[in-house]
């Protein structure tokens, strides 16, 4: 199956952008790069309030969606991708919006400390206490006791971690987990990532930068909470539902573990989108797919 037609013009266009070389831009340079345009409408919901809520290491910036309708409801902790090193809450505002709305969820999105400036293990740190704040809080968000996890990309290894974490400390109880084209693994040999090593948006040489700049040490990699593929116990995690790209070089692990973990009795729902690219559901044009995806999810919520 080839790329779908509605990313041919989107994707040429990411092809022709001369970035500057991995080997000398800095994190910071980078992030100013890396920006999408904003939607031309912004998709409603019923309520969006910035905060700040306790940290490990101080004040934690979260944006929390509530629907536009009844509640009370599942309350979802969502951690955003950008290879650990981008994006914020900004970034991602538009999939966080569209997520409230298709999943009828409050999304509490965490702007967690990114790296380098924080490496491995501030984010997991990070959206584990954030975790605990909507269980503890779960009343003030209108919510109905459901707490779930989801994140995409690097956020979909934060949640991931997120549910590890939660069952080696007693909690907080988590009932799903929405992993959206996660990364799983520090390593770059499966088949996936050499047939999309490039030209796809993501490649492989942005993901050994990210990588390069999150982890302290290599031996960090061996960590399962920067590479959940690696946990050698996934039983008793949450119920699970992966979605992957056709053509992203993080197909094959994202497939590996979701495989893992009905291995090892987890409920699992895997769905892979075949002519879709990495990022999808939070690229700046409409896709099929996309809504798709999000219906997939509320689906699998309610």
């Amino acid at each position: 199956m080839a790329v779908s037609s509605e990313l041919t013009d989107l994707l040429a266009l990411m092809n022709s952008v001369d970035m500057p070389s991995l080997d000398t831009i800095t994190p910071e340079a980078y992030r100013e790069q890396f920006v999408f345009p904003a939607p031309e409408t912004v998709h409603p919901v019923g309520k969006v309030e910035n905060r700040t809520i306790p940290g490990p290491a101080g004040e934690i910036p979260v944006r929390i969606y509530t629907p536009d309708t009844a509640g009370p409801f599942p309350v979802l902790a969502y951690y955003h991708g950008g290879g650990f090193v981008l994006c914020d809450l900004d970034s991602h505002d538009d999939q966080c919006r569209k997520m409230c709305d298709a999943m009828k969820a409050v999304v509490v999105s965490v702007d967690y400390r990114l790296a380098p400036e924080a490496k491995f293990p501030a984010a997991p740190d990070d959206c584990y206490a954030a975790t605990q704040w909507c269980a503890d809080n779960m009343a003030s968000l209108q919510g109905n006791g459901r707490l779930v996890v989801g994140g995409d990309s690097a956020g979909g290894c934060l949640a991931a971690a997120v549910c590890l974490m939660a069952k080696a400390q007693g909690g907080p109880e988590i009932e799903h987990q929405f992993l959206i084209y996660p990364v799983t693994d520090c390593a770059f040999e499966t088949g996936s990532y050499q047939s999309f090593a490039d030209g796809y948006f993501l490649s492989q040489d942005m993901m050994r930068w990210f990588w390069g700049h999150y982890l302290e040490s290599t031996s960090d990699a061996n960590n399962p909470l920067a590479s959940p593929l690696r946990s050698k116990d996934l039983a008793g995690l949450p119920p699970a539902t992966v979605i992957t790209a056709g053509y992203d070089p993080l197909r094959d692990e994202g497939k590996a573990f979701a495989d893992k973990l009905g291995a090892a009795g987890v409920p699992v729902q895997y769905r892979c989108y075949d002519d879709m690219i990495h990022g999808f559901l939070s690229l700046p044009v409409p896709l099929t797919a996309s809504g798709q995806a999000m219906a997939f999810m509320a689906e699998q919520l309610n």
